[in-house]
């Protein structure tokens, strides 16, 4: 399946917000890693996606760990 002009918009705006801030939402980093936001989450409770605590609810994805998945480092 090809990606729509808004779809490649989406990941270069993804994109940009990893090398730009230190962490991205669990959903950001899913669409990045091309996964579901579901299967985001469960990767982010077992530990497979790294994560930082926010509160007691609130979790954040680390940019350099994302980068180091995607290869971009």
């Amino acid at each position: 399946m090809e990606k729509t002009t808004d779809q490649t918009n989406d990941s270069q705006s993804d994109l940009a917000l990893v090398r730009s801030h230190a962490t991205v939402s669990v959903e950001t980093a899913g669409r990045l890693l091309g996964i579901s936001r579901a299967h985001a989450y469960e990767l982010a409770r077992s530990g497979a996606l790294p994560t930082v605590p926010l509160g007691e609810r609130r979790k954040r994805v680390p940019s350099a760990a994302l980068r180091r998945m995607l290869g971009l480092e």
